[in-house]
């Protein structure tokens, strides 16, 4: 997380709000153990949240030219984010693969790219389609998929209350979608199992 990712927020109007949602609670806010609590959620969302300030495109400005024309996949990739439904948590993993036309970048810009777009208020599916399209759009990629899977806390621990529940998501682009024999090797890579050579 970038060190001026408050440079854009008002924390001081943040600390505001948590202070009266305490008292909408019928809460202390100055009692002992929630004297401070305020500011530390102003100050935790502003970190959950880096990434309305942040362009992920950044992440993808430098590539390199390769005469490679396989799939590269990078699984299992750790994210969290706030549904912007409820403001709770989502987490789980993210599985990206891409076919370069020419233009390929290091393992961790992936990680990246999912970490900016996850540090916002989303929702799962909006994520799964802004990722693929970023990848598409900025590498040139002759084919993109995203899978993400994720458990949602504001169906875990509220609502419906079905712990375990994992929600699955994909997008497809270019040649992933159009060519039947490429969509299935790239999707088994994607699930982890090793495509038939």
């Amino acid at each position: 997380m970038s060190e001026n990712c408050c440079e854009n927020m008002d924390l001081q109007r943040m600390t505001k709000a948590v202070r009266e949602l305490l008292v909408g609670l019928g809460e202390d806010p100055d009692r002992a153990g929630l004297a401070g609590t305020p500011g530390r959620v102003a100050r935790m969302y502003a970190e959950l949240f880096h990434g309305l300030h942040a362009d992920a495109r950044e992440h993808l400005t430098h590539y390199f030219q390769e005469d490679y024309d396989e799939i590269v996949c990078l699984r299992n990739i750790p994210f969290h984010s706030i549904c912007e439904h409820h403001l709770m948590p989502f987490l789980g993993h993210a599985h990206v693969a891409y076919l370069p036309d020419k233009r390929v970048v290091g393992v961790s810009k992936l990680a990246r790219v999912v970490d900016t777009l996850a540090h916002q208020p989303q929702v799962q599916e909006r994520l799964t389609k802004q990722i693929a399209d970023l990848l598409h759009q900025e590498l040139q990629a002759r084919g993109v998929a995203v899978m993400m899977e994720a458990t949602h806390t504001c169906m875990t621990i509220r609502g419906a209350h079905k712990p375990g529940s994992i929600m699955v998501t994909s997008a497809i682009r270019g040649l992933f979608r159009t060519n039947l024999a490429s969509r299935n090797e790239v999707m088994s890579l994607l699930r982890g199992h090793s495509a038939e050579l």
